[in-house]
């Protein structure tokens, strides 16, 4: 049959028994290198259960498999050369001008694989966007965004795709990396006649019920991340600080939560607020107001004529 192949090739093509061998070289290892891949990733996705760990190993099949049918490929077709090295030098220059971008992404995907500034998986902003990480590839990034529109961190639904090179140029902020848990506040607003140390009261039970347990898990990753970053907090309970503005008193209610179900939590938190203040006769929330004088009705005025 490779006899019949190569006649027919040669009849047709016109072309050498060297070249013929290159093809026919080229088409097995492609079979082969293919049948490789897909049997790797039938035991993958019989092996792994979690999809975060099949993707990550589907993914390593799949960059392994291009790496090696380059190098292949090199082999087969770079016969005249004495060194890959020297057919290196001789394109690089091309290259560097030609594919500029692409070579950047790719050594962005490099920096990505070895430095790990974010993984699969990751809450991130990086530059203007933010959102959870969902594929790495060799020339761009995924992520499903949060935010923009959308309060409090929530998915917008849209995918936004981000070539790799843009990590050496913006910077990243990981919510998930070093310390998992990032601090949340609650601004609370009661009217300066609320008694403004029973509602502290209140919103300390409040928060310590649900943001609680959070502090003490976040204990043992803070622990964690303190062996590769010098990162410190002294406390990490819930507290509440008292400031006074010009509608009232605020109280705001600081907290660890994980960043995923930052709103998840305030919105747990809140709805309790709402609850518990409607039950006390002194503590009311405070709100913008207006107040409206007809003519010959304020108070300053008849002030001001009774004084002449």
């Amino acid at each position: 049959m490779m006899q019949e192949l190569g006649q027919y090739i040669e009849e047709h093509w016109q072309i050498g028994p060297e070249l013929q061998l290159k093809i026919l070289y080229t088409f097995i290892a492609f079979l082969l290198l293919l049948l490789i891949r897909l049997i790797a990733l039938t035991l993958i996705f019989k092996s792994f259960k979690d999809i975060k760990h099949r993707y990550l190993w589907k993914n390593g099949v799949k960059n392994a498999y291009y790496i090696i049918l380059l190098f292949v490929l090199l082999n087969i077709w770079i016969d005249r050369i004495d060194s890959l090295g020297t057919f290196l030098g001789l394109v690089s220059a091309g290259l560097a001008i030609a594919l500029q971008v692409p070579i950047v992404n790719l050594a962005g995907w490099i920096f990505i694989m070895v430095r790990k500034p974010f993984e699969v998986g990751d809450r991130i902003e990086i530059g203007e966007d933010a959102g959870d990480v969902i594929d790495i590839r060799f020339f761009q990034f995924t992520i499903n965004e949060i935010g923009n529109w959308v309060d409090s961190d929530q998915s917008t639904g849209r995918i936004i795709h981000i070539p790799n090179g843009k990590v050496f140029s913006v910077s990243q902020a990981n919510y998930n990396q070093g310390f998992s848990h990032v601090w949340n506040e609650t601004k609370v607003n009661i009217t300066f006649e609320s008694d403004w140390k029973l509602a502290k009261v209140i919103l300390t039970e409040i928060v310590n019920k649900h943001a609680e347990e959070l502090s003490f898990s976040a204990k043992r990753k803070l622990l964690e991340a303190s062996k590769k970053y010098m990162i410190f907090y002294s406390n990490l309970t819930p507290f509440i600080y008292t400031s006074v503005k010009d509608r009232g008193v605020e109280l705001t209610i600081r907290y660890l939560s994980l960043p995923k179900k930052r709103r998840v939590i305030e919105h747990v938190i809140w709805e309790e607020i709402l609850e518990r203040f409607s039950k006390e006769e002194t503590i009311s929330l405070a709100y913008p107001t207006q107040r409206v004088y007809f003519e010959g009705d304020n108070p300053l005025l008849k002030r001001s004529k009774s004084q002449k």
